[in-house]
């Protein structure tokens, strides 16, 4: 039996069969200069002049904002920056060429030259850092601690402990450095409560002597009258290094309790969103691997919670750098200049000494020192990806 003829006769010309049946076949390739069968047709980009109009459309949607910005930010920033370059008393108009241009000279005074300038800045970095340094950390932790304890499900009164925690965090900081000073005075609640168990507390806010130096001078490690040896032939900016080393004063430490107690609320309720926000599978599943409720804090709670902590750590860093209204209300720098912040240094030069340039210098010195230290922080809380090794 002759076999099958797989051709067929086209107005082309004879195909073969086997050719003509793959044609259009899911997976074949098309033929150049043809569509393919189920080939969509691509959407056209826009032109040039549609992106233009695009553009034009967006900037005139979002140029309120921006006049409002440059209006009442970045120019008052400028005029700022440009006034920390000049000798001006304030009366008279810095910009017409009346007040004396000294250059960098106002940052020179603070940051290199020997004088009471730089020894008053120095100090109030020193009373600043130890702020930072211990202000952060526990209000931080007291924070997630207490966004911990009332996200428990079976926990009663969570409204009105939420409430409570919270209330601090919404008063007037005028009025609660007031409350302080009454508590904390030498005759005060703080005191008296201090002498029911036999110790006898000291007068908070006109003590001026550092709590580490207290403590060593208690071990008998160093004579905080006359301290000797490489704290005292060594200093930086000014001061020296027991100076430096001192910790912070007892006056600095009642500001530290009161920035603590009124600001853990605030961040309270940031922990306490990100908690709720975490899902439940995941305590569910670490609680089928028996794992216990540290374990669950460090591997589930706190990794999920890193890009909260990160904000929280940043709000608590620059807001504890500007610190200023307790600082006026409660010692204004005193005792001997323990408390002095540089927020309350600025105000002071320009307000109170009417060095309106220095101020300014000092703010612009403030603001880099943030700007860095939130830098730094990013640089330390970022995830880090393990790397992959090459097999060679």
């Amino acid at each position: 039996m002759p076999p099958h003829d797989t051709t067929r006769t086209t107005s082309g010309g004879a195909v073969r069969g086997d050719a003509a049946r793959t044609v259009g076949l899911p997976g074949s390739p098309d033929t150049p200069g043809q569509a393919g069968p189920d080939a969509t047709p691509r959407p056209k980009s826009p032109s040039r002049a549609g992106r233009r109009a695009e553009g034009r459309w967006g900037w005139l949607f979002v140029s309120p904002m921006v006049i409002v910005l440059g209006l009442f930010l970045v120019l008052p920033i400028l005029m700022a920056l440009w006034v920390s370059l000049l000798h001006w008393d304030g009366q008279s108009n810095p910009f017409t060429g009346q007040a004396k241009f000294v250059g960098l000279d106002n940052y020179r005074a603070l940051l290199t030259q020997d004088g009471l300038d730089r020894t008053l800045f120095a100090t109030a970095l020193r009373n600043n850092l130890y702020y930072v340094l211990l202000t952060v950390p526990l209000q931080t932790v007291l924070a997630l601690t207490l966004a911990i304890v009332v996200n428990q499900r079976m926990l009663r009164g969570r409204g009105a402990l939420r409430t409570a925690f919270f209330f601090p965090s919404v008063t007037s900081s005028i009025a609660v450095s007031t409350i302080f000073l009454f508590l904390f005075q030498g005759s005060g609640a703080v005191n008296t409560m201090l002498s029911w168990i036999g110790v006898k507390g000291p007068n908070w806010f006109n003590d001026p002597r550092g709590v580490l130096s207290l403590l060593l001078g208690g071990l008998g490690l160093v004579d905080t009258g006359h301290p000797t040896g490489a704290l005292a032939d060594h200093s930086f900016m000014g001061l020296s290094w027991f100076e430096w080393l001192s910790g912070p004063s007892v006056a600095m430490c009642t500001i530290i309790l009161l920035a603590v107690w009124t600001t853990s609320g605030t961040f309270m309720l940031i922990f306490l969103a990100a908690l709720q926000d975490i899902p439940r599978e995941l305590e569910e599943a670490a609680a089928i691997e028996g794992v216990n409720r540290r374990q669950l804090l460090r591997h589930v709670t706190l990794p999920a919670l890193r890009p909260v902590l990160f904000l929280v750590l940043t709000l608590g860093l620059i807001s504890t750098w500007q610190v200023f209204d307790q600082v006026y209300v409660m010692s204004q720098g005193a005792p001997g200049n323990t408390t002095l912040t540089p927020a309350f240094l600025s105000y002071s030069s320009a307000f109170g000494d009417a060095d309106y340039g220095q101020g300014a210098a000092i703010a612009f010195i403030l603001l880099a020192l943030i700007l860095t230290m939130t830098a730094l922080q990013r640089l330390a809380l970022r995830e880090r990806t393990p790397r992959l090794r090459r097999n060679r």
